[in-house]
Order: C-alpha cells, then sequence, then structure tokens
C-alpha cells in the first residue's frame, strides 16, 4: 500500500519550504500497523508496507514507542484518519514541524491580538524577559503548554502558555486556534499510558505509591488502591491514560502545587439520588506519582477531612468519613470503596 507525498506546514519562512519532505515506513522490513487511535492498545486498522510514503496530517501525543528511527511519544495521524508511530517514521531530507491534531484536522495557532504583535518571551509571564514579538497572523510551532501567568488577551483569559520550539513562550490568551484546539500535551508530561491488561497488574501498578501515600499522610493504602480504581476505571480514562490523574481532584482556577495543568473532561456529578452529565476542570500531572502525592496531600490540607484520620487504621470507616465530608457526591461512593477492598482484598497492603 502506498500514500502519497507529505507536504507540512511550517513556521516562518512559508510553507513552501517544506516542499519535497517525504516521510516512508521504516520498521527494519517488517511492515507497520495502522491504528485508530494513538497506541498499541487502539484496534488496528490496516498495515503498510515497508517503504510506504505516507500523507501525513498532523501529529498527536501518544504512548511512547522506541522504534527503528526514534524513542518518541509522538504519533502521525494519516490523510485516512488512522494513526502511526513517528518512531517508524523517516522523514528526508529532515523532519519538518508538524503541527498537532485538532478535532477537524491540523490546529494552526495564529497570533491573534487585535492590538499588533504579541511579545515572546523566555518564560510563562509577563515577567520573564522578552526574546522578541511576532507578528499578527503568525502561525506557530507549538511544542507544549505550561501553567503560568493569568493574562487576559484578544481570544480569552487563560493561565496557559505556549511553548514554542528554542524555548520560546507566548500566552494562549492571544492564540486564535480557529475552533481546532487540539488537546496538547503538557511540557514534561510522560507519554499518555496504556490500560493495564488486568486487575492485579492495576493493583501491583498503585500498591508502592498508595503505601508511600500512608507513611507520609496516614491514608490507609487500600483506600487510596480502591479510590484509584473507581475513579480511573482500572486505568482506562482518558484523565488516567493522558493525564495521569487517578483520582479526578478539579481544579478551582488552579493545579496547586504539584499538578502540571488543568484539563477540562466530561463527568457526572450527582445532586441527591439525581445524577447528570456535565463537564469539570481536572488537575494534570507530569505522571502517577505526583497523582498519588497530590492525592495524600490535598486530604491532609482540608479541614473537611480532618476527622477521617483518627481512622487511618480503620479502611472501611476512613472511606466513610471522607464521603461524608463531601469527597464525592455520588451517594453509594464510601460503599462502593468498600465493596472494592472487600473483593480485592486490599486490606493487606495497609500492614
Amino acid at each position: 500500500m502506498s500514500l502519497t507525498v507529505v507536504v507540512v506546514s511550517l513556521l516562518l519562512p512559508s510553507p513552501a519550504s517544506a516542499a519535497g519532505t517525504t516521510a516512508s515506513v521504516r520498521a527494519g522490513g517488517t511492515g507497520l500497523n495502522m491504528r485508530a487511535g494513538p497506541s498499541t492498545a487502539d484496534a488496528q486498522v490496516g498495515r503498510l508496507a515497508e517503504g510506504s510514503r505516507l500523507s501525513v496530517v498532523c501529529q498527536v501525543y501518544g504512548e511512547l514507542v522506541a522504534g527503528t528511527q526514534r524513542r518518541t511519544p509522538g504519533w502521525n495521524r494519516l490523510s485516512n484518519g488512522r494513526y502511526v508511530s513517528d518512531a517508524y517514521v523517516r522523514w528526508s531530507p529532515s523532519r519538518p514541524w508538524v503541527h498537532w491534531c485538532g478535532p477537524k484536522g491540523a490546529a494552526r495557532p495564529t497570533v491573534r491580538t487585535g492590538t499588533g504583535p504579541v511579545n515572546v518571551r523566555n518564560g510563562a509571564s509577563t515577567k520573564a524577559a522578552r526574546m522578541g514579538t511576532l507578528p499578527e497572523g503568525s502561525v506557530l510551532p507549538v511544542e507544549c503548554q505550561v501553567w503560568g501567568e493569568l493574562v487576559s488577551g484578544k481570544m480569552r483569559r487563560s493561565a496557559a502558555w505556549n511553548r514554542l520550539t528554542g524555548g520560546r513562550y507566548v500566552a494562549d490568551s492571544n492564540v486564535d486556534w480557529r475552533g481546532n484546539s487540539p488537546t496538547l500535551p503538557w511540557c514534561g508530561q510522560s507519554a499518555p499510558t496504556v490500560p493495564p491488561a488486568n486487575a492485579s497488574q492495576f493493583i501491583a501498578r498503585t500498591v508502592g505509591p498508595a503505601q508511600a501515600g500512608y507513611q507520609q499522610y496516614k491514608v490507609p493504602a487500600s483506600v487510596t488502591i480502591a479510590q484509584a480504581i473507581l475513579e480511573s476505571g482500572w486505568g482506562a480514562s482518558w484523565l488516567a491514560r493522558r493525564d495521569h490523574s487517578y483520582f479526578g481532584i478539579k481544579c478551582f482556577g488552579n493545579p496547586g502545587g504539584i499538578a502540571v495543568g488543568c484539563r477540562t473532561y466530561a463527568t457526572t456529578e450527582c445532586d441527591g439520588k439525581n445524577c447528570y452529565r456535565t463537564t469539570a476542570s481536572f488537575r494534570a500531572y507530569r505522571n502517577a506519582t505526583g497523582s498519588f502525592a497530590d492525592h495524600g496531600r490535598f486530604l491532609t490540607v482540608n479541614p473537611r477531612y480532618k476527622k477521617a484520620f483518627a481512622y487511618s487504621r480503620d479502611p472501611n470507616r476512613f472511606a466513610i468519613e471522607i464521603h461524608k465530608a463531601g469527597y464525592a457526591t455520588s451517594p453509594t461512593y464510601a460503599q462502593n470503596l468498600i465493596d472494592l477492598m472487600k473483593k480485592h482484598n486490599l486490606y493487606r497492603y495497609d500492614k
């Protein structure tokens, strides 16, 4: 199977400078699987022969793969809507800048201040040194985002800053994504994970950080593991896979001292006996370690959970007390935790 030659947009000079750039499969002679999404956990939806030319539309941040060409979390979305790991793609003469994928294809972030050029900084703050300016209408090569100074701009009011190639920063408040905003990685964030194969693997993955949480914060490890199971769907939720959040701690305006940013996800809230679908802003983490640390810290620094810590050696009562204090809106939250602790004998990890 052979696809067309790729032509990819670059930031200044004009996209024409990418003309003639090609991408082709180099998988050591074995060919390359195409996937329905950016991970090996997504369904295989075709296969490309060694040397096939690729028509790359944009890139997404996905599972980390070590391939014949590089070790990378970058996945390329092709013109047919399928995905291939960039770890097995050879670019000639060199890899150009590839824009991130938004819902409608390649997202081309554009400077839009309404008043002229935008300042480029060496950090995520208006107090950081100015490295120059970019004129209105410039298309930006955004690498990732960081949480920084809250800025009111032409497009939005936001604390997110876009890091450009070369270590430059531009406030996202003055960037127009033209209704095609991608899900960008936070700078320094670990690659998205794939769900564990079974319950035993998930529990094994969480025992260490859960026990560390007990040592530091006195949250029973059994409760922590049960909460991680329940709130991450055994590690299968996108909040857990992409943003390494296993507990669904909300942002309420800022990510706190451990998380690296905030991300909006669909969720379910309950008001008494009625539950409904909505959206909320959740804390995003550099890795799972950060999520478990923030979980213990969150329960410790919030006075409403103080009563629960009288029962650090009584996991069932601890679960009941944090539920009564308002940790979750589901009316069966505490009982769900207790059921999980009993079914999987999570109490053994409290020793």
